[in-house]
């Protein structure tokens, strides 16, 4: 059985980007509603008994890799941020990176913002690596994540359907990506790129 993750901050942490009122109905409603759906597919389909959360979504199709995969998405994408009084920076390997693949970190932004306002309609955006540790900036539609079909390994990314900012930013998806940015836990996305393969989310799993 899953289990709603422990977030890394309290839920008030995150405020004034995301109040308690938005991170309440966003993890406590939405994120355990995949769970729960998850858990009951578990129910009726001894296939699926044993398998992590990233075998389930290598493995799977229609409702069941739909609510897998955004567990899986949202569980990272609670990890992937920080408050505020928490800044942290790219490690210089990251960093060198993406000075690399995109000039500067105002540049991998403005990168970032501009893919995550495009995504038409529910989705996700995300910072990756390819396999040749090159740094990509692509977006996923609804529950898609960028590891299926051997894609890119994820290091960071933002939640951009409607659910996740609404209460505070109504339609204005724009703002909240350019806030989200001041609120990236570096450290993980750094993690993440110093990794040779998917980040393994074991503490969303009982």
């Amino acid at each position: 059985m899953f289990k709603l993750p422990t977030l890394p901050y309290a839920k008030t942490a995150l405020a004034p980007f995301l109040n308690e009122e938005q991170m309440t109905f966003h993890y406590e409603k939405h994120h355990k509603a995949y769970i729960d759906n998850l858990n009951k597919f578990l129910d009726t389909d001894a296939s699926l008994k044993g398998k992590s959360l990233e075998e389930i979504i290598l493995s799977s199709t229609g409702g069941i890799f739909n609510n897998a995969a955004q567990i899986w998405n949202h569980t990272f994408y609670w990890f992937g941020m920080n408050t505020a009084n928490n800044s942290t920076k790219p490690s210089e390997k990251l960093l060198s990176a993406i000075v690399k693949d995109f000039g500067s970190l105002d540049a991998l932004k403005a990168k970032f913002v501009e893919e995550g306002v495009k995504t038409f309609g529910s989705g996700w955006v995300w910072l990756c690596a390819d396999k040749n540790d090159k740094l990509v900036v692509v977006s996923t539609s609804n529950a898609q994540v960028p590891f299926t079909n051997s894609g890119p390994r994820p290091l960071l990314t933002a939640d951009v359907w409607e659910h996740a900012y609404y209460v505070d930013y109504r339609n204005l998806r724009l703002k909240y990506l350019e806030t989200f940015w001041s609120h990236i836990n570096w450290n993980f996305v750094s993690e993440n790129y110093s990794s040779t393969s998917v980040k393994s989310l074991h503490a969303a799993h009982i």
